[in-house]
Parts: C-alpha cells; sequence; structure tokens
C-alpha cells in the first residue's frame, strides 16, 4: 500500500509547478544586429545591456539572458524569437534593433504570448496595431522628424528636401517628416531614396543640390551616414542646416569625421547631459568601459533590459511579466517610463525626443530648452 501510494506521488511530481528559485534563473532573451550593415550601432545596444544585466546582477537579481544574432534581417529575427520562446523558454524577449526586424517579430508577439519589448526601432506600426504582448521605449518615427522642424523653426525655413534609406525606418520617418512640413508651411523640392551600401551618392546629392533647399533631411545608418555627408562637401552641398533623424547621425563614428560632421543637427532619444536620474553615470561608465562615448541606441537597451530584468525576476511567468509591463512605471536615464495608450499607439512610452548638434567633435543638446546647454548654430556652415 505504501508502496502505491509513494508511486502515485512520483508520477504526480512532473505536474506541480517548480518556483522561479527552484527553476533556476529567470531566462530572458535578447535579439540585436551584432554582424551585418547595422552591426556598429548594434554594438552599442550590445554594450548598453551588457551593462544593465552587471548592474542588475549586482543588486541580486538571478537572471539569464540568451542573446540572439538577427544580423539586421527580418527572417533571421523572427526565427530567433520564435527558438527563444519554443525551445529556450524566455518569459521575455529585448529587441531587436532595426525597424524591419522588429515590426515582424511584433507581428507574432501575441500568438506565442511572450512580451516583447522593443529599445530602439522607430517604425511607428509597431505599435499601433494594438498588440498585447508589444511594449516601446523609444519615442517612434514622427516624433524624430517633429522634434528637428520644431528646433528650426525660429529661423524660418522654406524648403526642405529628403534623402533617405529604403527601409522601413527610412520610409516610415520621411512619410510623418513631409505630413510635419507640409504643417509648417515647408515646400518640398527634393525627394531621394537610395538603397544602403552603394559606393556612390554624388548624382543623388546632385539632384539635391540642384533644388537648393534650406533643409535637407537624412535618414541613414551609420555608414551611408558618413559617405552621405563626405561627398555632400566634395559637391558643394551646403544648405542652412543638415538634419539627421537620429541612427547614423548620432553615433561615436559620425562624430569622430570632425571634417565632415561639424554642424550636423540630430534627433536623438537620449544625450549624457540630461537630468534623468544616472543618465551622466552611465555615460561616464560606459566611456571608461569601452573606451567611446554611448550613443542613445545604448542608453535605450540598457534602460529596456533594466526594466525587463527587474519585471521578469518578480514574475516568473510571461502572463504575469506583461501584467508588471503594462501597469508599472520607471524612472532612470531615459526619464520616465510608461507603457501608455494614446492616439493609436498600444503599450507605447511617450519619450520626449531631444536634438542635438555637433560642435567641434562633441554632440551638445540644443533643443529643448529645459535640456539645451548649447545654442543651435544656423545657418550650417563648412
Amino acid at each position: 500500500m505504501k508502496k502505491a501510494i509513494l508511486s502515485m506521488l512520483v508520477a504526480l511530481l512532473p505536474c506541480v509547478p517548480l518556483s522561479a528559485e527552484a527553476a533556476g534563473p529567470v531566462k530572458i532573451g535578447f535579439i540585436n544586429s551584432i554582424t551585418g550593415k547595422e552591426a556598429q550601432i548594434g554594438e552599442n545596444l550590445t554594450n548598453g545591456a551588457a551593462m544593465a544585466v552587471e548592474d542588475m546582477t549586482a543588486k541580486g537579481f538571478s537572471i539569464s539572458v540568451i542573446k540572439e544574432d538577427d544580423g539586421g534581417d527580418p527572417k533571421n529575427a523572427l526565427a530567433a524569437y520564435e527558438k527563444l520562446v519554443t525551445r529556450d523558454n524566455v518569459i521575455g524577449v529585448v529587441g531587436p534593433y532595426t525597424s524591419g526586424s522588429a515590426n515582424v517579430v511584433a507581428s507574432r508577439a501575441d500568438q506565442y504570448n511572450v512580451p516583447l519589448l522593443v529599445p530602439a526601432a522607430a517604425k511607428e506600426e509597431i505599435t499601433m496595431k494594438g498588440y498585447k504582448n508589444v511594449f516601446r521605449l523609444n519615442a517612434p518615427a514622427n516624433v524624430y522628424s517633429l522634434v528637428l522642424l520644431k528646433a528650426v523653426a525660429q529661423y524660418k525655413p522654406k524648403t526642405i528636401a529628403y534623402i533617405y534609406a529604403a527601409t522601413d525606418f527610412g520610409v516610415s520617418t520621411v512619410k510623418t517628416a513631409q505630413e510635419n512640413a507640409v504643417a509648417m508651411g515647408l515646400k518640398e523640392v527634393a525627394n531621394e531614396k537610395y538603397q544602403q551600401g552603394q559606393p556612390d551618392y554624388r548624382a543623388t546629392l546632385a539632384k539635391v543640390k540642384a533644388a537648393n533647399p534650406d533643409l535637407v533631411f537624412l535618414v541613414s545608418y551609420d555608414a551611408d551616414a558618413i559617405l552621405l555627408m563626405r561627398q555632400a562637401k566634395e559637391i558643394g552641398l551646403a544648405p542652412k542646416a543638415f538634419l539627421g533623424a537620429g541612427a547614423g547621425y548620432t553615433t561615436a563614428q559620425f562624430a569622430q569625421q570632425k571634417d565632415i560632421s561639424n554642424l550636423v543637427v540630430s534627433a536623438t532619444q537620449w544625450t549624457d547631459d540630461v537630468n534623468w536620474p544616472g543618465a551622466a553615470d552611465f555615460a561616464k561608465r560606459y566611456k571608461t568601459k569601452f573606451g567611446k562615448e554611448p550613443s542613445y541606441h545604448a542608453a535605450c537597451a540598457y534602460e529596456a533590459m533594466r526594466i525587463m530584468i527587474e519585471n521578469s525576476a518578480k514574475s516568473g511567468n510571461a502572463a504575469t511579466l506583461r501584467t508588471k509591463l503594462k501597469a508599472g512605471s520607471w524612472n532612470g536615464i531615459m526619464g520616465p517610463v510608461k507603457f501608455a495608450d494614446y492616439s493609436g499607439f498600444t503599450n507605447q512610452n511617450n519619450h520626449p525626443m531631444l536634438v542635438q548638434q555637433l560642435q567641434g567633435g562633441k554632440y551638445e543638446t540644443v533643443y529643448p530648452a529645459q535640456f539645451s546647454k548649447a545654442k543651435l548654430v544656423y545657418p550650417f556652415t563648412r
């Protein structure tokens, strides 16, 4: 009789849910562009996320982060997400970086019911489909152009030209830029979309130069951003302002090209001189650890990973994690964070963007006034 009872108890054991402590560290996924065209920017996200893991581990959080490289390819990103949620049994995922990858993964998050926290992808659609399991930390594409145009509005520019990569991020950002520009009364005089990774953009730039715009609005990743500005200088394209929509115009690599990057204006999600808790300290520690200045991508990844670790460790399962992300609020290096529903967005952090300008090889915050410590130099001069 005793043997029979014991056998019954043993048979029941696999059905008993284990506690988070008994099951070991909570697993979190991280999808990023570690290789591929966006690898340099991806490195910033990798570094920022790694710092968050170190900081949270030091605070006693027991987590295991499983990293996946999508190479900037949406198909790879989707395969990585499906592997993480079905084979690795993660309860939440941070990433991916690019808009194309994040948009595809977001479309499957509700199917698998595993929360996705997007740190830096900006395509508006990502959080406009009503997905329950998709959360975004950074401001979406429409805010990039809006904050840039507001920063130069006082100088009363009249015309604008667009040069942008044929990517989800490029197309969506320019679409909203056109809407914002029309509302400001700006006349569009050129619109040039390009394929990434070309060796020569002079013909495209020459068309824009012929249109003589007051503003040139650019959306590019790092390598293209540097080449476009170098070749713009070669052909003598000099509008009253170059406006870079984040991405490649906000990196340490771009800033180092002082002969071509000086006075370029760019939208950014974060700078180290804002008064958000820990922002300056994060920048200092990042530079000491990695030997270069962090871009906003690093800060976004840090805060996204920090929030994911804190709430995953306190949840133990995907459903509870989703509830905690939806109900919670945080205040750290990215300022106040709250995943809200507004203006057609779902689970979107209403993050204020900043404008910075490269002055003497250093990014200076120039807009809005409550965050700026330097004055915008306008018009642009070589």
